[in-house]
């Protein structure tokens, strides 16, 4: 078999360090994971994003925090301090002689597999402030949390409009949440629970609002906030965010079964709106690292596969936490997410030390249908919406562009007809495409938030266009890196010479490799020196 020199494939990769175990998420899950690994005699790494820079945070990463930060958040010291006081593992797990590295994001996730088989193992790209590096590791356990399905409404990008778990976080965590009077869309568990958070860190509960007839969490949570004082407005939607550059208030309006507003709209004084319509499992690396991942309406939407053991479908890989599922008794109860830590490590090291501390780990069936009730958020608020407004904030997209599948607007392309149709006609269309259809077509998703406040609604828009479950359509695809790499890290990650000699063959710019006054006056391909060398040497061969 010819081996292509040119290919990276079998070139040195250059592994700055190694640990048996590497474990993504500094949450309960992935610290006691870690603690209990360190215990029996592992090198253990944790790593843990958070807390992000406030600029990071402002690009919408890892969480929807829409602005909501306090000024506080700018602290870098009082942010690391507050992250390390609200979780009492971190200090047992330094005790333990774990490896703790806070604000260090994991962006890429690899194996060997049916398109790399030339890895030196298990490796993962690291970054910090500072710098970018791989790691490589025998065991990868992956606990990166969950995050919230963002709801389009007019007025939804004023600063304020946030998910419920960067609300809590900020609230809860870091005391850095800047709007003191919020409403909640939303009444599942993880809903109730963050408005029940909320309110004991001192916010103000204006309303918790419900697109369905009756609340769909546990009832102790609905008579737990109604007797704290706290407004349910079922059968209701936001109409529309008021405020200038913030949020200031909420005009609501109950809605009939198909989400159409009826009855006169109400305003609600607020200053911020919490979006808690749908906690999802994060399955970034997990999803561009190959591990099969299926719509599991009983974890929380799309999730890892894992087997009894928390084995996820690459070998040596483990999902715990929120990103291996997601389910109202999880949520109440962070013993399950530790539980499911520690099976890890049971499995990792081959016996059943914590066999019984992790039975009953299983989620229960779903009290509610997800699919229809998420797609029902989407149509009541996104599609009978009273205005058009941008589905996808980063690229500037809306409902109609997306059903549509319009090309981006900064191409000048125009329709030979306008079509005038409602968003509800267009719900009537064909089968729609896949997501990334859609996100290659309409650039709906390719933002620097990538895709984190969009991606849900976008397969809850094509679901209620096809007239399918949200099982039906297919996860979009994610790709490394799954966080925003600045070029200053990305440059710093070390290449073997092998590597670095072919670059100008794998970019196909030769002259970006030559400094300005080397190049001629009027530059063309035909000109470089690679490519007049190669034709005098022909040429020369023919004479």
């Amino acid at each position: 078999m010819k081996i292509d020199k040119k290919s990276v494939a079998g070139k040195e990769l250059i592994v700055q360090e190694r640990t048996q175990l590497l474990i993504i998420g500094a949450g309960p899950a992935g610290l006691s994971a870690a603690i209990e690994a360190a215990r029996r005699g592992l090198s253990v790494v944790v790593i843990d994003e958070n807390p992000v820079p406030f600029r990071t945070m402002g690009d919408e990463v890892p969480l929807h925090y829409g602005q909501g930060m306090a000024g506080v958040a700018r602290n870098r010291n009082a942010m690391i301090e507050a992250f390390v006081t609200s979780e009492p593992l971190i200090q047992v797990a330094f005790d333990a002689g774990v490896d703790v590295r806070l604000g260090t994001a994991c962006w890429g996730l690899y194996a060997n597999g049916p398109g790399v088989r030339w890895l030196p193992g298990m490796v993962a790209g690291l970054a910090d402030e500072e710098r970018g590096w791989l790691i490589g590791a025998e065991h990868v356990v992956v606990a990166a949390g969950r995050r919230d399905m963002g709801l389009g409404f007019p007025g939804w990008e004023k600063a304020g409009v946030m998910g419920a778990t960067a609300a809590v976080a900020l609230a809860t965590r870091f005391q850095a949440l800047s709007p003191r009077r919020v409403t909640v869309l939303g009444t599942s568990a993880e809903a109730l629970g963050a408005a029940a958070a909320l309110r004991d860190a001192g916010i103000e509960i204006a309303a918790i609002v419900e697109q369905a007839a009756e609340p769909v969490g546990p009832a102790h949570l609905v008579t737990e906030l109604r007797a704290g004082g706290c407004e349910f407005l079922t059968h209701h939607v936001i109409r529309e965010a008021l405020g200038q550059g913030s949020v200031e208030g909420v005009l609501i309006a109950a809605v009939d079964k198909a989400g159409r507003s009826v009855g006169e709209e109400r305003q609600i004084d607020c200053e911020g709106v919490v979006l808690a319509v749908g906690a999802t499992p994060v399955v970034d690396l997990l999803a561009a690292l190959g591990c099969h991942i299926a719509f599991q309406p009983k974890r929380g939407g799309y999730a890892p596969v894992v087997d009894a053991a928390q084995r996820t479908s690459v070998r040596n890989v483990f999902a715990v936490g929120d990103c291996a599922g997601i389910w109202p008794a999880k949520s109440l109860d962070r013993r399950i997410a530790e539980g499911e830590g520690l099976r890890a490590v049971d499995t990792i090291l081959g016996n059943g030390k914590n066999s019984e501390t992790a039975k009953n780990l299983e989620p229960d069936l779903p009290a509610y249908d997800l699919s229809a009730y998420r797609m029902a958020w989407a149509r009541a608020s996104v599609i009978e919406a009273r205005g058009e407004f941008h589905v996808c904030q980063c690229e500037e997209v809306t409902a109609r562009e997306i059903l549509e599948v319009r090309p981006p607007r900064y191409l000048g392309w125009q329709a030979d007809h306008r079509n005038d149709r409602s968003l509800s006609s267009l719900l009537d269309d064909d089968a729609p495409p896949n997501p990334d259809q859609v996100k290659r077509l309409t650039r709906a998703g390719m933002g620097p938030c990538q895709g984190r406040r969009c991606r849900e609604q976008i397969a809850a828009l094509l679901a209620l266009q096809a007239t399918v479950p949200l099982a039906a359509i297919p996860l979009a695809g994610y790709r490394a890196p799954v966080r925003p790499l600045p070029l200053s890290i990305a440059s710093q990650l070390h290449e073997s010479a092998d590597q670095t000699q072919h670059w100008e063959l794998w970019f196909g710019i030769p002259s970006q490799w030559q400094p300005p006054w080397e190049l001629p006056e009027f530059y063309t391909a035909a000109a470089n020196e690679a490519t007049v060398g190669g034709a005098d040497r022909e040429r020369g061969s023919h004479e």
